[in-house]
């Protein structure tokens, strides 16, 4: 049976971040994500966790400055000491918080810096991460990301994702695989899951178009969920949509298509 987690910075932003936890427990949720902890402490973070029975599934290493357009670091070459020390300091949050998986956005590459330099630097860059993610018993995970949402992200296809983890050569990185980025990039969805279930960490999804909940759209989620959970997928599946209404009137998708 799946297990399905509500990613904190999509659902419930009616209400406050540290009030999410208490809702998203009500709805049912035993796990939670979001993209950053870095503005919150800690042990407040932990205090929410704890006080509301769920469990920190993942989050982000940090991405540089999201306001500026930032995606990520780990594909710059003048930003290597920044990443690397953002590793340290997502593994400390990962120990707060008990959290076994931490996501690395790649990033866009700067137009003044050779493709091949770019990638480069992202597979030392996740070398170096996964191998201080092994050390502290922790997953590292590399996400593509569709060209349309987020133009010049330098990994956009999971067959680029799966080239760069088999360059890094580690069995501590894995693929997280987000429906509606497959969806809008390359489809193939049930091939592509069939294909690649054992190197997947983690699932998140969202329909097509407008990332909404699952039954909204394009994508047959009754069906592929069904599908995911026959292959014996045992990771977490991600809720990273953007609800058409509220959280709680958009939940119906879970009695209705969820195995």
């Amino acid at each position: 049976m799946l297990r399905f987690s509500a990613n904190l910075s999509f659902l419930f932003q009616e209400l406050p971040l540290r009030e999410r936890f208490a809702a998203a427990a009500a709805a049912g949720f035993q796990g939670v994500e979001y993209m950053s902890p870095y503005d919150e402490d800690a042990n407040v973070l932990r205090s929410l966790l704890r006080g509301h029975g769920l469990s920190q599934v993942l989050f982000n290493l940090p991405a540089g400055d999201w306001t500026r357009g930032e995606r990520g670091l780990a594909c710059l070459p003048d930003r290597v000491v920044e990443f690397r020390q953002g590793v340290a300091t997502a593994l400390r949050y990962a120990a707060a918080l008990d959290c076994p998986r931490l996501n690395c956005l790649a990033g866009i590459a700067s137009p003044d810096v050779e493709p091949e330099r770019a990638r480069a630097t992202l597979i030392d860059n996740l070398r170096f991460a996964a191998s201080a993610c092994e050390a502290a018993g922790a997953t590292l995970l590399l996400e593509p990301i569709n060209r349309f949402d987020m133009p010049g992200y330098l990994v956009q296809r999971t067959v680029d994702a799966l080239a760069i983890i088999d360059a890094v050569g580690s069995p501590h990185l894995r693929l997280q695989y987000d429906v509606y980025h497959a969806q809008r990039t390359e489809g193939e969805l049930a091939a592509t899951l069939r294909a690649h279930v054992g190197r997947i960490g983690h699932i998140q999804i969202a329909d097509n178009p407008g990332r909404h909940e699952p039954g909204s759209g394009e994508i047959n989620y009754g069906w592929l969920l069904r599908h995911i959970d026959a292959l014996g997928y045992e990771g977490w599946v991600g809720c990273e949509y953007h609800p058409r209404t509220t959280t709680v009137a958009g939940l119906g998708w879970m009695r209705n298509v969820a195995p």
